[in-house]
């Protein structure tokens, strides 16, 4: 009788399904948001984003610009005309006008600085044809300042590039080039604006062997054919030599390590299919089993022949 009673317990056990919540937990994957935050890619705007490349732009080419920063140094080395000297203001204008094209700045700014550079310009030649040695220092000087502002947008740019591309070094170089026209036109201007000669031994000031001054004194050649007579050309002279030191120890050497052709970038993380999350089935105890695995044990529970009352 006791067997009896036992037996039938346990076959009660045995064939009980358990609440259906708990066969529902074990059985159902999870709930359908999450199974279908692991399976879409994203959504559209991020996936186009990371995909596509986006349109060429425009500003960022300074291909252009380092062939007329090259034409304008070669012209006026090669030109002894007084013509040559006073289309420097011109040339520099355009350098000017392109720095701005290239560069991402307002529109409203960028016509603004436009406009003022052109006015500018074109007072600056006035006064470089007057003759005087007031007018080709104040020309001198106006063309200082273009140099200067154009200097600062290319570097600002080049800095704000998120990858170091050929683009990035043709701005780098032409900025190294027009680091160099600035500060000879500083020197021109010290020339023509002061009182005493600005090479020591009488040698004469041109533009060619002002340039040719700047820029040996930029990359700290030194040859020492020409040096300045003056405190405030030798003064000159050490700040540029230190700004090309600075200029090439690190923004060009930086560029040029960082360097990578379009090839070999690395595609944007940024839009990529994010891979289905495999689904975590919850184990612990009889939670974790399917509604199926009630019958299995059901079907492998062995019940004994109950016992009649003659069998006692």
């Amino acid at each position: 009788m006791a067997q009896a009673s036992l037996a039938r317990r346990a076959v009660r056990r045995g064939s009980q399904p358990g609440p259906p919540e708990t066969a529902g937990r074990g059985s159902h994957p999870g709930p359908p948001e999450t199974a279908g935050r692991g399976s879409h890619p994203g959504p559209p705007e991020m996936a186009g984003q990371g995909s596509h490349p986006g349109p060429p732009e425009t500003a960022g080419r300074y291909g252009v610009l380092l062939l007329v920063l090259i034409s304008t140094y070669l012209l006026s080395a090669f030109s002894f005309s007084k013509l040559a000297g006073d289309l420097q203001v011109a040339a520099f204008a355009a350098v000017l006008l392109l720095a701005l094209r290239t560069s991402r700045v307002r529109r409203r700014t960028a016509r603004l600085a436009g406009g003022v550079a052109l006015i500018g310009s074109v007072a600056a030649g006035a006064a470089d044809l007057t003759g005087t040695a007031a007018g080709y220092g104040a020309a001198e000087i106006w063309k200082a300042l273009l140099l200067l502002f154009t200097v600062v947008l290319l570097v600002r740019r080049v800095l704000d590039r998120p990858t170091v591309t050929i683009q990035s070094i043709y701005g780098a170089l032409s900025a190294y080039l027009i680091i160099g026209l600035m500060f000879a036109a500083c020197y021109a201007a010290i020339e023509h604006l002061g009182s005493a000669p600005f090479f020591a031994g009488g040698q004469p000031a041109s533009t060619q062997t002002l340039q040719y001054f700047s820029f040996t004194t930029l990359t700290t050649l030194g040859y020492g054919d020409f040096t300045a007579a003056g405190n405030g050309g030798r003064a000159i002279a050490v700040m540029e030599a230190l700004t090309g030191q600075v200029f090439l120890a690190t923004l060009v050497a930086r560029l040029v390590a960082a360097f990578r052709a379009p090839a070999e970038q690395a595609q944007p993380v940024i839009g990529r299919p994010r891979p289905p999350r495999p689904v975590r089935r919850r184990s612990g105890g009889s939670r974790g089993k399917p509604a199926g695995s009630a019958s299995r044990t059901s079907r492998r529970t062995r019940v004994p022949p109950a016992r009649n009352h003659d069998d006692l």
